[in-house]
């Protein structure tokens, strides 16, 4: 049992690297072993569990793998691979540290005023408006929009569609429960988003936490939805994956742009983050800028 074991893992070996770029061979140097030991980890966690990070950008994905390490007080990375594939909290951590977890309320203000002030009165000559937040992580940029909406009057004829492929944030977003302490900043950030109201009184204080308003998730649907395997959503209004695609490599980029592309209705809305652009990718042509600063696209026409 033990010498198969050991065939199937040369053969994999053997795989990943004559499927490596040939950009990265072409200075014929030698594999590096971590290297190997990181696609072996990519290649079970795909085969295993069927979540697909090969297409990641490689330095974040190999910071995220080394902190991995380190929680797990093991030694070299192909460690975790018995572990990935037998052990079912220790995989449940290790998808937890890989998902990029930060975000926080009316992240970027400049951002949501552009929506309120751009973006909202478009929307309010639509009877309903569908909207498909990707990537929402634990979820305060999906109460930041909620909010919004109610505030502009259109909430009660929308529909959010708020996915993630990780169900651990997917639950804390669904309980709409987060620190008191996060507080302060998200009442500063929702002023300078052009609120309209005392910020607290969208959420109920308690101890050290506190658990916004239940009216705020009648319109909201929580999904596990992963963007490098699953299909589109159709004909939504808007688009919103902010701050997501900067840890995707050029191909996954256009992949997913692509998905946003065929889920959009013609005139529908494309929101990316700050630090992520249309520009260059296969998808670029089918948009018209809106504002550039927010990083927020119309959708032109349907095909190239």
């Amino acid at each position: 049992m033990a010498m198969e074991s050991s065939n199937n893992m040369n053969i994999l070996i053997q795989d990943i690297e004559d499927g490596l770029d040939t950009e990265e061979l072409s200075e014929e140097k030698a594999i590096d072993h971590e290297d190997i030991e990181i696609r072996l980890i990519l290649e079970t966690v795909k085969l295993v569990h069927g979540y697909d990070f090969t297409n990641y950008a490689y330095a974040s994905m190999k910071r995220r793998l080394e902190k991995n390490l380190d929680e797990s007080g093991l030694e070299k990375l192909s460690e975790m691979i018995p572990l990935i594939i037998h052990d079912k909290d220790f995989f449940r951590r290790f998808l937890h540290n890989i998902s990029v977890n930060f975000t926080e309320m009316f992240r970027d203000p400049h951002f949501f005023l552009s929506i309120r002030q751009m973006i909202i009165p478009y929307l309010k000559t639509y009877p309903f408006v569908k909207i498909w937040a990707a990537g929402i992580s634990t979820g305060e940029e999906i109460y930041s929009l909620a909010i919004l909406f109610r505030e502009e009057g259109i909430y009660d004829n929308c529909i959010i569609y708020a996915t993630d492929f990780n169900d651990n944030v997917l639950e804390i977003a669904r309980d709409g429960i987060y620190p008191a302490a996060d507080m302060k900043l998200n009442t500063a950030n929702y002023q300078r988003s052009g609120g309209k109201e005392s910020f607290a009184g969208y959420y109920h204080a308690g101890y050290d936490s506190v658990i916004f308003d239940s009216s705020l998730k009648k319109n909201i649907v929580f999904a596990n939805h992963n963007l490098v395997t699953d299909g589109v959503f159709g004909e939504m209004n808007m688009v919103i994956c902010r701050n997501v695609l900067i840890y995707f490599n050029k191909k996954l980029q256009d992949h997913v742009l692509e998905l946003f592309s065929q889920s959009l209705r013609r005139n529908g809305f494309l929101c990316l983050g700050a630090k992520e652009s249309l520009e260059f990718s296969t998808s670029a042509p089918l948009y018209s800028v809106v504002d550039k600063a927010a990083r927020i696209f119309k959708k032109k026409r349907d095909v190239l």
